[in-house]
């Protein structure tokens, strides 16, 4: 009876576990029938699933086969197209994969797929330095010898393409007889393994995650049953928060609800850019447990590769591709392409310029509408009234190639006007510019003075009670003033710089004076001057000729890196880049430099360094010369090595000369200062593996020394932060007429020695200990006390660090950037690492809506470009450049604290290196409230 009951146990559970195996194989080829319809949609294919399975094509391999395509019913013309086109693109993709299985790289097809390589003809194209970033490094010999191996003609590779789908189709053929002629044997060699499977180890299965009871049921998540739900149309407009959802199942498909041990991970790239996405799984409602809603910012249009991962395998039918375009014309990004400087134009001839479209993120935004319906222009003359005649004889043309607007404009006489461009009523980003009108002959007369070797010179009058005849002469770098000694003999009165800080305002004139007029030069140092010139108008005209000659093509920075780069390199492209020998010692690394260089001549600083410490063995193939270069920036411009010094005792503060530099510290090593920045400059201008960045951390005020801006209290704020909180602010707050409650204050600075003993007390004025500061000259007072404290006490050491700069660099080159702009120039957008300055960031703030927050701010900065990621620490440091041990040596260390407001923008406090955060209700209004931030708000001195 026993063995009865057992019989049939055994009888049972083997058909029930052939019945179960049967199931499993089944599964295998609803997997094949679900690729096949999964092909379907996704190219737009999805009417036609009766009819592949009615001809009974249920394999990839069969939809690509151009046999099947031929017993394809009569369809119309259009659709019998795309179907093809489809079926040859996954035969490509198809062959592409069996290549890469012959050569056992079929791990990297997915990865290859998201680079759009779909075929053997792509590998082709496919550059080393790219493959490097997708192929793993194990098996990149076996790539490259894979890639060699391919045929060069178009006949061989016509013919292993043959072949290789020929091991397609056989091997999907193999597939079939074997599943289907051998299902009984694996049926009951199954069921035994099965059997024995579940009375020695239950928990044994296919997926060692989940039990056999799991696996038999379906009851676990199954990546490929998982789906994603699009929330938006392509082509999506870019600067919108994006959000995706991934709806979870199990292999029944039974939603399964999603939680962290199930490793959902989201990659997004864009070309070689990674994107940083948030994730949020599950939801407070229990029916969307089984969903995980992803969240990511495209602020740059093109395509974008999405590859959804659950447990490390590829989930939902990815990766995807997504086709974003630019959003809507903003004016405030939109430009013309022109020089800083004016327009000038000769009457009645046409005159062309360029604007460009841009949306808010600065991609080109094509225009939906003729040019004429938006974009609008303005001119009058200067000081006059808006004329209508003037701004009809503008006209707007569209260039759908190149997204571009042309603006022609034809004046149709000779004068100064200003015109303003805008864009549905807004004005463009530099849309507002003067127009120097000459008559033709004025025209040829400027042309011949600038084309003069000696330069071009106007006679005009200095206005004021005590009027006299003066000579303006005009030259490449400089605008000099000359008085006449006895009416007839020239001596020199000034001079101004000719670069963008040098200001020439033309003042408002009665009509039919001709080209005389009034103008002020003012260059921010020295007092402005006013002339009466009877020949102002082509006085004006030579002067902006060359001073767009002087700073070139447009005015953004890119634009006028380049046009340095490019001066730089014709300054001295006669003197050869040979190598030269440096032989030096790393103990006594600025000492024995000093002395290496001290004969060096202009040819010797052009030169290729071949650098050598003293009682080291190793060629320079230029690592050894980049250690060299950084070693020496941390010896010349470190806070605690003497030469350069903080206004401040903090280790990280940005430095200045030091006036109270020890005693072996000369000038000469300033000089050598300021040539090792040149030499920096001059290395990156020749660009590639020359490239060198300076490591420094300049002051604010020495910056603008260096472009020849004149300093004002502004810069206490980030230079000297301690006095700016303590003195500054103070006065600015203060009224200082109530003689009762407020101490004296008089044009007159104290200077005390380290043990804070009075050693002088120093008039900013003539007589200033005896002029008392009152409200009316509190600004007078302060930019008096910035220009002795920030600029006059170190101006020998500035000078000599100019004479060093000026060797390898045309200072009027340096004037065409801003402070910020020189920072980025000479010590680049180094790429911050995000992970540094999470872990050494201190946080002040607490609760679930605050994590969120800070979530969010952490996925913003990481999505950010580098020059927006420096902007961001100029924005909240001061300075684009970190101290040699990154976040963990900023001092104060970065603050991030929480703001009691909602929705406003980011505030940053540079003196303490602290950023505000306010609370925002979405992560898309948190972007766009820290890019508005640190793009309108970085430049400056802080928003307090």
């Amino acid at each position: 009876m026993f063995k009865q009951i057992q019989y049939c146990a055994t009888v049972f559970l083997f058909f029930t576990f052939f019945y179960i195996t049967r199931l499993v194989l089944s599964e295998i080829f609803e997997d094949e029938s679900r690729q096949v319809d999964e092909w379907l949609e996704q190219n737009d294919l999805g009417d036609y699933k009766k009819m592949f399975k009615d001809l009974g094509i249920s394999t990839l391999s069969g939809c690509a086969s151009p046999e099947n395509m031929e017993r394809l019913p009569e369809l119309p013309a259009a659709e019998e197209r795309r179907l093809r086109r489809a079926a040859h693109v996954l035969q490509q993709r198809l062959v592409l994969r069996q290549w890469l299985a012959t050569h056992k790289l079929q791990h990297a097809y997915s990865k290859l797929l998201s680079l759009d390589v779909s075929s053997l003809e792509d590998v082709y194209w496919l550059e080393d330095s790219t493959a490097r970033h997708v192929i793993d490094p194990k098996d990149f010999n076996a790539w490259c010898s894979a890639r060699q191996s391919l045929p060069t003609g178009k006949e061989a590779l016509q013919t292993l393409k043959l072949d290789l789908w020929s091991a397609v189709v056989k091997n999907s053929k193999h597939q079939d007889a074997w599943t289907w002629g051998g299902m009984l044997v694996v049926s009951i060699s199954v069921c035994g393994l099965v059997t024995l499977a579940a009375m020695t180890q239950p928990a044994l299965a296919p997926e060692a995650k989940h039990s056999l009871l799991q696996y038999v049921t379906g009851k676990y998540l199954h990546p490929p049953s998982c789906k994603v739900e699009w929330g938006w149309e392509e082509p999506q407009p870019v600067g919108e928060t994006m959000c995706f959802t991934v709806h979870c199942f199990q292999r029944n498909g039974q939603p399964y609800p999603i939680c962290d041990t199930d490793e959902l991970v989201v990659n997004i790239s864009h070309g070689t850019r990674k994107i940083t996405a948030v994730v949020e799984l599950g939801s407070g409602d229990p029916a969307k447990a089984n969903t995980a809603r992803v969240k990511f910012t495209v602020r740059t249009a093109g395509v974008y590769i999405i590859n959804v991962l659950i447990g490390g395998q590829a989930g939902a039918g990815g990766p995807f591709r997504k086709w974003f375009a630019a959003g809507r014309v903003e004016a405030r990004r939109s430009r013309v392409g022109r020089a800083l400087a004016a327009l000038v134009c000769t009457a009645q001839r046409a005159r062309r310029l360029h604007v460009h479209p841009r949306d808010r993120f600065d991609n080109p935004a094509p225009l939906a509408h003729p040019a004429s319906e938006g974009f609008a222009i303005e001119i009058r003359p200067v000081g006059g009234a808006v004329e209508p005649a003037l701004a009809a004889a503008a006209t707007f043309e569209y260039d759908a190639v190149n997204q571009r607007v042309s603006v022609a404009l034809c004046f149709p006489r000779a004068g100064v006007f200003r015109a303003a461009i805008c864009y549905d009523g807004v004005l463009l980003h530099n849309g507002e510019f003067d127009c120097i009108v000459l008559t033709a002959s004025d025209t040829a007369t400027v042309q011949r003075q600038l084309s003069a070797r000696r330069g071009a010179s106007f006679e005009a009058r200095l206005a004021g009670p005590r009027a006299r005849r003066v000579l303006c002469c005009l030259s490449a770098k400089q605008l000099l003033l000359k008085d006449y000694i006895l009416r007839f003999i020239p001596k020199r009165i000034t001079s101004f710089r000719l670069c963008p800080s040098t200001k020439l305002i033309l003042s408002p004139r009665a009509e039919g004076t001709g080209p005389a007029g009034e103008l002020t030069l003012d260059d921010g140092v020295q007092p402005p001057v006013q002339l009466w010139a009877a020949e102002r108008d082509l006085l004006a005209a030579t002067f902006t000729q060359l001073l767009i000659a002087n700073c070139g093509g447009e005015d953004s920075f890119k634009n006028k890196q380049d046009f340095f780069y490019s001066e730089v390199r014709k300054a001295h492209w006669r003197l050869p880049h040979d190598k030269l020998a440096l032989r030096v010692s790393r103990a006594e690394l600025l000492r024995s430099s000093l002395k290496a260089t001290k004969s060096f001549t202009v040819t010797d600083w052009c030169k290729n360094f071949d650098v050598c410490f003293q009682g080291e063995q190793g060629v320079d193939w230029g690592g050894v010369r980049r250690e060299w270069f950084s070693l020496l920036c941390a010896q010349l411009f470190d806070g605690r090595g003497g030469l350069f010094v903080s206004s401040t005792d903090a280790p990280a503060g940005l430095v200045h000369p030091n006036p109270d530099r020890p005693p072996h510290f000369k000038l000469k090593h300033f000089e050598f200062a300021g040539k090792i920045v040149g030499k920096c400059l001059y290395e990156s201008a020749l660009g590639g593996a020359y490239r060198q960045l300076v490591r420094a951390r300049l002051a604010r005020s020495f910056l603008a020394q260096i472009i020849g801006l004149r300093v004002h209290y502004k810069y206490f704020e980030q230079d000297d932060p301690e006095l700016y909180l303590s003195k500054i602010k103070y006065i600015l707050e203060t009224d200082l007429d109530a003689s009762d409650s407020v101490p004296e204050i008089y044009f007159a600075d104290d200077v005390y020695d380290s043990s804070g003993r009075l050693v002088v007390t120093r008039d900013l004025v003539p007589n200033g200990s005896t002029i008392r500061v009152r409200n009316d000259t509190k600004l007078k007072y302060l930019d008096a006390l910035a220009q002795w404290r920030l600029a006059s006490r170190w101006r020998p050491e500035t000078d000599a660090f100019l004479r060093g700069l000026t060797l390898l660099v045309p200072d009027n080159l340096l004037a065409i950037f801003d402070e910020n702009e020189l920072e980025l120039l000479m010590c680049g957008t180094e790429e911050v690492c995000v992970a540094d300055w999470r872990a050494h960031a201190l946080v002040s703030g607490a609760g679930r809506d605050w994590e969120r927050r800070l979530g969010w701010l952490w996925a913003a900065v990481a999505n950010l470009s580098a020059e927006e990621r420096a902007r961001l620490l100029q924005f909240t440091t001061g300075c684009s450049q970190l101290p040699p041990g990154g976040f963990q040596e900023l001092n104060p260390r970065f603050q991030i604290t929480a703001a009691p407001t909602f929705g406003a923008l980011p505030t940053a406090h540079t003196c303490f290196n602290q950023l505000c955060l306010p609370d925002y209700d979405s992560y898309e209004h948190l972007v766009r409230a820290l890019l508005w931030a640190i793009n309108e708000g970085g430049e400056g001195f802080g928003m307090i």
